[in-house]
């Protein structure tokens, strides 16, 4: 089993920025692919940015392509993503996800993809 783990979320005014952690417990993360996503009120939960656990490919979201930055810590079991220029249309609960991959150069964009899930931090950008 893997634990997932998010931080970071809280409250900023738009133009701002924010770096969500997630940190992953129960097995080496080295075979992972990770992904963050956010559900925003009375909408489905959507992607946001993917990566392979080695960190050599990364994808994202056209709305947030430019602004956010997905990143791995190895050292740390840790998967970031810094958001940059945050705008209120930002504003939800953003999670962590994880699932096996062993060929470690692929990106999952879908949220039936995933096994893992972390309980979600809330971020709230105002305007």
């Amino acid at each position: 089993q893997v634990q997932l783990v998010e931080s970071g979320g809280g409250l900023v005014q738009a133009g701002g920025s924010l770096r969500l952690s997630c940190a992953a417990s129960g097995r080496p993360m080295r075979n992972y692919a990770m992904g963050w996503f956010r559900q925003a009120p009375g909408k489905e939960r959507e992607f946001v940015a993917a990566i392979t656990w080695s960190g050599g490919n990364s994808y994202y979201a056209d709305s947030v392509k430019g602004r956010f930055t997905i990143s791995t810590d190895n050292a740390k079991n840790t998967v970031y993503v810094q958001m940059n220029s945050l705008k209120p249309e930002d504003t939800a609960v953003y999670y962590c996800a994880a699932r096996a991959d062993y060929s470690g150069s692929n990106y999952y964009t879908q949220r039936s993809e995933y096994d893992y899930w972390g309980q979600g931090t809330q971020v709230t950008v105002s305007s």
